[in-house]
């Protein structure tokens, strides 16, 4: 089912790499704007190939990456490869520490209706025209989307543990995660590794809007192209691959936060959550994790001078009249996005992926910190979920509503950039690998 091939990647040349961790940037949709304008000061970083700055940000981007190119900045290997990346990182609580193994090569790009990659998330238009066109006019991925397959017998890690002896790089990112970086040559274990995804769907953990943006522009490429063959560069996507059998994957809770309503009454609200929500006070918004842990339906409020645990009563369940099946319908993140949004704001289902009211935050700090300083409403706690709730949305061929997961650690951009230009994409090669 899904196709995949080695690649022969841009790196940053050989004196560059000694300070990679100088080059190195956090995927366009988690870089803070600090992290901006301090990435933007180092004239080589990845940044200004990700997130290019100025007037003309997209055709800047081509600038920089001709220049790059020309001078020697990144160089392109000789041979197809497949990109070994190793994260290590802890979390809060634990002194376990977690490595995720996986590997990156070119993903042929899917449709979604071909149910070979599976999405769990809708995406906002605006981000997806954004990487559309910065992929379009640089024919460059600049960082790795994360797919999942699902292998109980572990084939692939073996390989990737060989490779792993002698790693080109490593650095410390942003998330204070260990990244190790090696690569595979060896024709015939990338055949193998070829054939052992070649039967399976692959779940698309993060990075839908760059996927996105890989399909649009992929439709484009192909009306343009009247000898279009399907084995041009724009047919292809950069992934990093990882199992879902593995012990390492961790996906973190999304938050929302709501602002800039018109006429916003704080107790109007709470009085419309009471139609549908067991309230509680919580003496401290610092507890509200632990208060609705491991209780179904159940969110964490949090508003400028008071915390809230809201719970859904459940006989109310059945008055979700999205075109849901029941399993979706009965996620928490739906319950939220009907009751909450929906029936108490008045933001119906339809509108709130492109909803200017309606942000995300990962971080539960800075989440109250918002509603405290006033620069939000209310903020709308939730719970992680897990990778058996997303294989289910996956294979329903339902969504999540936008923004409902974050695995971590976040991929980070720099290792590698992946080209889809046309004399740099094929090589002599590629007839090696079927």
């Amino acid at each position: 089912m899904a196709e995949i091939k080695p690649l022969r990647a841009w790196r940053y040349s050989p004196e560059y790499i000694e300070n990679i961790e100088n080059l190195v940037s956090p995927l366009f949709d988690v870089v803070s704007k600090k992290q901006r304008e301090y990435l933007y000061k180092n004239p080589y970083s990845s940044i200004h190939l990700s997130v290019p700055n100025g007037e003309d940000p997209v055709n800047d981007a081509v600038k920089t990456l001709a220049e790059w190119k020309a001078t020697g900045v990144i160089r392109q290997d000789h041979l197809p490869s497949i990109y070994v990346y190793y994260q290590y990182f802890n979390l809060p609580g634990s002194n376990r520490q977690y490595c995720r193994k996986g590997f990156i090569a070119n993903l042929r790009v899917y449709d979604w209706e071909e149910g070979v990659l599976l999405r769990h998330e809708n995406t906002m238009p605006h981000s997806v025209n954004d990487r559309m066109d910065l992929l379009n006019k640089t024919e460059l991925n600049v960082s790795p989307t994360h797919g999942l397959y699902t292998d109980p017998e572990m084939s692939i890690e073996k390989f990737l543990d060989d490779a792993m002896e002698t790693p080109l790089y490593e650095t410390e990112d942003y998330q204070g995660v260990r990244d190790v970086f090696a690569v595979i040559h060896d024709a015939k274990t990338i055949q193998r590794i070829i054939d052992i995804i070649r039967d399976k769907k692959i779940i698309l953990a993060d990075g839908h809007h760059r996927y996105e943006g890989s399909l649009v522009n992929q439709k484009k490429c192909e009306e343009e192209n009247p000898e279009h063959t399907g084995n041009e560069g724009y047919n292809y996507h950069m992934m990093w691959f990882t199992n879902t059998e593995a012990d390492n994957l961790r996906i973190l809770p999304t938050h929302r936060l709501v602002k800039n309503l018109p006429n916003f009454s704080q107790e109007q609200f709470v009085e419309n959550l009471s139609h549908y929500f067991t309230i509680k006070p919580i003496s401290e918004p610092s507890i509200v994790n632990e208060v609705i842990l491991g209780k179904k339906w159940a969110f964490g409020l949090i508003l400028k001078d008071q915390a809230y645990k809201i719970q859904l009563n459940p006989e109310l369940i059945h008055l979700i009249d999205w075109n849901f099946p029941s399993a979706i319908k009965e996620l928490d993140l739906t319950v939220m996005h009907y009751f909450v949004l929906e029936k108490c704001l008045g933001i119906p289902g339809k509108d709130q992926r492109n909803s200017r009211n309606l942000t995300f935050e990962r971080n539960f700090t800075k989440s109250v910190n918002e509603v405290e300083n006033g620069d939000a409403h209310f903020a709308i706690i939730t719970k992680d979920i897990s990778i058996e709730t997303v294989k289910e949305v996956c294979y329903s061929g339902y969504t999540l509503p936008q923004k409902s997961t974050y695995f971590y650690p976040k991929v980070i951009c720099g290792f590698l950039f992946g080209s889809i230009k046309e004399d740099e994409f094929n090589s002599f090669f590629d007839d090696a690998f079927q």
